[in-house]
């Protein structure tokens, strides 16, 4: 039996779940249920199921044609809003370039909805709910002169999940982050959108409601005190660093496995070697390569099966430690700014009551996580760089005595060449992301702010390079695992057989729910 979420009004927020043991009822069914079941809960509302209305979708805000069925316009679970046409007047759609239907066409020509224009793409929840946490964490540290309780407010909101509508786009990060935070207020005063797991996105007044909590009402100072600050480029650097890091980890794990099957020797990672050159990371990573490839303690069959007969290994399999190395380094380097930058006080004015005074700065200048971002990028970027080095090793048969990428019969199956080409178009626009963005100012404000970090773009073009760098070297781990095959029935060392066993029963898993999936679709579509 199908289930549908219905929200019934923007007066009432009456939440219910109807359960619709036909499926090819229509939508006006549905609608009509719903308010019969709300009239026999509420009876002091007025309401019955003879209300005319209209029915909008939860996940893109889009009105439903009533004489839809509920199998093809909605999956179980799905959730919907249900809004009386006499109180729908004061309803809203937003227009982006990107999502208008021809029933919101319609309904616009019908003069039943008003119009917003989005300004871009918002940032995810996640995103949202550490820019909020962030903030909260600047404002606690005593120097914004914000009241207690608008800050109980701002935590009461963050722990109910009531977040605010804020682009990704617009801030040159100095005067802080000022277009993005203004709207994080916005949200938490009641006006724009929000969106929380309960309501999904509509009016802020609407999700505050509905979760009991009242707007911030602003007092002296804390209009300034709430849109000021590097929160914005901090809370993306925080998730572009900590993905960095754990990249880096798994970096050292793939290219260890692909040097093994393309039976290289672990000559270049003796300790003695690394000892002389002691960087941190370079010292950390060549340990890791000890640890995983052929030793007394894992020993591996494909490193006994037959002599190492080359002087050395290709630049891409022999200096990992020392490329590698340099983005642990560096990553560990834009760690320690960011755990400072969290931890500050980065609006203005800052108030420091001990002293009595107010005094006017320049912390809210975002050049630090601005720099460090930029280094992350050009840093961790390496990792894709040499990981796609290696994957064309792999491919190669004149390189990796192989088949040639990595398929036994070629011609039909072209093997891992089109996975090829994807991580060199990753890397080659990583080069182009890699430009740094704290390079640039440009004046604003009446050229009182005449300099500017532009630390919001360092900031998401370092998600961006990172989230490539995850890409490529899953694509390297996938031809390493591969090339494993054509080495079989030999054994690699113990924990690289369990990286190997690891990412086959995740692609079964994978390929079994897509499988499921389908068949469930095609089922409905027979339906």
């Amino acid at each position: 039996m199908q289930r549908v979420s219905v929200r019934i009004g923007e007066e009432q927020l009456m939440v219910l779940m109807v359960p619709c043991p036909d499926r090819f009822q229509t939508l006006r069914w549905l609608g009509v249920e719903a308010l019969r079941r709300c009239a026999e809960t509420r009876p002091g509302e007025g309401l019955s199921s003879e209300e005319e209305f209209v029915i909008r979708s939860r996940a893109d805000g889009r009105l439903l044609d009533l004489e839809e069925s509920i199998s093809s316009a909605l999956d179980d679970g799905d959730s919907i809003e249900l809004l009386l046409l006499c109180c729908f007047f004061s309803q809203y759609i937003y227009l982006d370039g990107n999502s208008l239907t021809t029933v919101d066409l319609f309904s616009l020509g019908k003069g039943l909805i008003k119009i917003k224009v989005c300004v871009g793409p918002p940032l995810s929840p996640e995103r949202t709910r550490m820019l909020l946490a962030l903030r909260i964490n600047t404002l606690a540290k005593g120097h914004s002169g914000v009241s207690l309780e608008t800050l109980q407010k701002m935590v009461a909101a963050f722990n109910e999940s009531c977040l605010s509508w804020v682009p990704e786009k617009g801030t040159v990060g100095a005067s802080g982050d000022l277009s993005p935070l203004a709207h994080l207020a916005l949200g938490l005063m009641g006006e724009g959108r929000m969106w929380s797991p309960l309501t999904g996105w509509t009016e802020s007044s609407t999700v505050l409601e509905a979760h009991g909590l009242t707007p911030i009402s602003l007092k002296p100072k804390e209009g300034i005190a709430l849109i000021n600050g590097t929160q914005m480029m901090s809370a993306l650097g925080a998730e572009a660093v900590e993905r960095a890091e754990a990249v880096a980890r798994q970096a050292d794990v793939i290219a260890a496995l692909t040097l093994e099957v393309l039976r290289g020797t672990n000559k270049a990672f003796d300790k003695d070697v690394h000892a002389v050159r002691p960087h941190p990371g370079q010292t950390v990573v060549a340990q890791h390569f000890r640890s995983l490839l052929h030793s007394d303690i894992f020993p591996s069959e494909i490193a006994e099966d037959k002599p190492y007969d080359r002087v050395q290994d290709a630049y891409t399999l022999r200096c990992c430690p020392q490329v590698h190395g340099v983005a642990v380094d560096t990553i560990a380097f834009v760690k320690k700014i960011l755990n400072t930058e969290l931890n500050s006080g980065t609006d203005n004015p800052l108030v420091f009551a001990e002293r009595g005074v107010t005094l006017s700065g320049g912390n809210f200048h975002g050049e630090y996580p601005a720099k460090a971002l930029d280094f992350l990028s050009i840093g961790v970027h390496e990792l894709a760089s040499i990981s796609e080095r290696r994957i064309e090793r792999l491919c190669n048969p004149s390189l990796s005595e192989l088949p040639a990428f990595l398929v036994k019969d070629g011609g039909l199956n072209s093997g891992f060449m089109v996975a090829h080409c994807t991580a060199a178009a990753l890397v080659s626009e990583n080069k182009a992301l890699c430009h740094p963005a704290s390079v640039d100012s440009i004046s604003t404000s009446a050229a009182t702010e005449d300099h500017v970090s532009m630390g919001g773009w360092a900031a998401r073009k370092a998600l961006r390079v990172v989230e490539h760098v995850e890409q490529v070297l899953a694509i390297e781990l996938l031809a390493a695992c591969q090339a494993l095959e054509f080495h079989r029935p030999l054994r690699t060392t113990a924990p690289l057989e369990k990286v190997y066993e690891l990412l086959r029963s995740v692609i079964l898993i994978i390929f079994i729910s897509r499988l499921l999936f389908s068949r469930e679709k095609v089922l409905k579509n027979c339906n």
